[in-house]
């Protein structure tokens, strides 16, 4: 059956629906880079809501920037913007669930104009953000905003015609502030550490340089709470669709595909109103840090450890790797030795029932969470996920070998080339950039380590590090990753 408004209740009747009608719905949130994980996230918290009878006027309006995202909008339009919400595990805790929260999509392509009108609309009172961790223009070696890059320049000259997030974000609170309007809220959903002051920080620097006086307005009237944020969605396949529609017969141009495992937690700080969100799972609290360390350093920082390994050894997916006791036990060492000591108490949290739940989830056979997605874009996550980790192994003069092999492995991955040879592409922005500087074995450690962006300064200082990653990478050349995990762990 294909998935519309009109088709929804022929759907088979193990398909929840939406308990709310479509059109006394009204939109107050604008979402920044519809993808799987806002899909699966956010307008999942907030669908649960409106469910509930509550939140109508808080669907969402999503917005996309770049040139793919017009696959996207076309796809959801098609279906009236309903998807399927297709949980996937080893167990039996899991639902099939259309969702009515998206009502609308803008391109930027399209009509920035209506865009900057839309952000401006006194009824859109939350600006919600998945732009990626490399989509804030921030420099990690320094934390300062990349303002030299050239869309941030053109949007600068350009301000009635920006392509940024920044630019958009602009211009619509100008008009907002020029009208009397009061601001939105700009909430960020990536997976970052302090996300809300990033978005913040960035925010206010491209406005500095556009209108100080706009700057102010900003500061003095926009809030940016910070959030810790965690679910795992693959990437949606063709096999998820046909898997969709075999088992329960729904024809889903774009359903998305995620683990029954939620998360969500989130700083109260919103300037004009927000969904009763904690009504149906979020937790809200005055300090995410601690939440958000450890989700970073545990599951982000553990994802990294396991994939670029796991993609040299020849796996694809992450239950594969986790297939393979040594990997499990790589992960659990890194885990308890290198981050679990680094850690503040977590309120509500027993770190050791965390941990055991990673394990199980990244075991979770039935979702096939792709090893090249948790790969992506690795030189912007390796600053947020891993750098830290390193850091303070090497400020408490403590063993780094554990943590160099995910340099080690990331360093041979974007190689282009797995232990049985074959090759496979590198999925980042700045892939040839990064397989550059390992170009030349002899050269790696000296061109790598020196990339400060990434890694910072204090790691090309650590002679031990020096020496560790060397050994590492050595290791997997020459005697492969089974045999440099089983030297590691022994």
């Amino acid at each position: 059956m294909k998935l519309n408004q009109q088709n929804l209740h022929r759907l088979a009747s193990e398909v929840q629906l939406p308990a709310y009608s479509l059109n006394d719905t009204r939109q107050g949130i604008a979402h920044i880079g519809v993808g799987g994980f806002h899909r699966a996230h956010q307008a999942y918290y907030t669908d649960a809501l409106m469910n509930t009878g509550e939140a109508l006027d808080w669907a969402i309006c999503g917005v996309g920037l770049r040139a793919e995202d017009r696959r996207a909008r076309s796809d959801l339009k098609e279906q009236d913007y309903l998807f399927t919400l297709f949980e996937l595990g080893d167990g039996d805790d899991t639902e099939v669930r259309v969702i009515g929260a998206i009502r609308d999509m803008l391109l930027a392509e399209d009509d920035a104009q209506a865009l900057i009108d839309k952000l401006a609309d006194p009824q859109i009172r939350i600006v919600s953000l998945t732009i990626t961790e490399g989509g804030y223009c921030i420099d990690d070696s320094n934390g300062e905003f990349m303002a030299h890059l050239p869309q941030i320049q053109h949007d600068l000259a350009h301000p009635d015609a920006p392509k940024t997030v920044f630019g958009f974000l602009c211009a619509a609170l100008e008009k907002r502030r020029a009208a009397g309007i009061q601001a939105f809220t700009v909430m960020s959903c990536d997976n970052l550490p302090h996300n809300g002051a990033v978005t913040r920080k960035a925010l206010l620097a491209f406005a500095t340089l556009r209108n100080s006086n706009l700057c102010s307005w900003i500061d003095a009237n926009v809030s940016f709470p910070n959030a810790m944020v965690d679910r795992i969605t693959p990437m949606t396949s063709t096999a998820h669709r046909l898997q969709l529609a075999d088992k329960h017969g729904v024809d889903d141009a774009w359903p998305v595909v995620c683990e029954p495992f939620v998360q969500w937690v989130l700083e109260d700080k919103f300037v004009n109103g927000r969904p009763a969100w904690e009504k149906v799972g979020v937790q809200f609290t005055d300090d995410v840090s601690p939440y958000e360390e450890m989700k970073i350093k545990l599951l982000n920082g553990s994802h990294l450890a396991l994939t670029y390994l796991g993609f040299l050894k020849g796996y694809r997916f992450v239950h594969e790797t986790m297939n393979d006791p040594l990997f499990v036990r790589y992960m659990r060492a890194y885990m308890y030795l290198d981050v679990t000591p680094q850690l503040a108490p977590v309120p509500g949290i027993d770190l050791t029932d965390y941990k055991n739940t990673l394990v199980a989830r990244f075991s979770n056979q039935a979702i096939a969470d792709q090893l090249e997605r948790v790969c992506s874009d690795g030189s912007s996550k390796f600053p947020k996920f891993t750098i830290p980790t390193i850091n303070r192994l090497i400020a408490d003069g403590q063993e780094t070998k554990r943590a160099a092999l995910v340099v080690a492995a990331w360093a041979l991955y974007l190689k282009g080339v797995d232990e049985n040879g074959d090759t496979y592409s590198i999925p980042d922005p700045r892939a040839a950039f990064c397989q550059a500087l390992v170009a030349d074995d002899a050269l790696i450690t000296q061109r790598l380590l020196a990339v400060e962006e990434i890694f910072g300064t204090a790691i090309p200082r650590s002679a031990e590090f020096v020496a560790a990653f060397e050994w590492c990478c050595n290791s997997l050349r020459e005697e492969g990753v089974t045999r440099t995990l089983q030297r590691i762990l022994d």
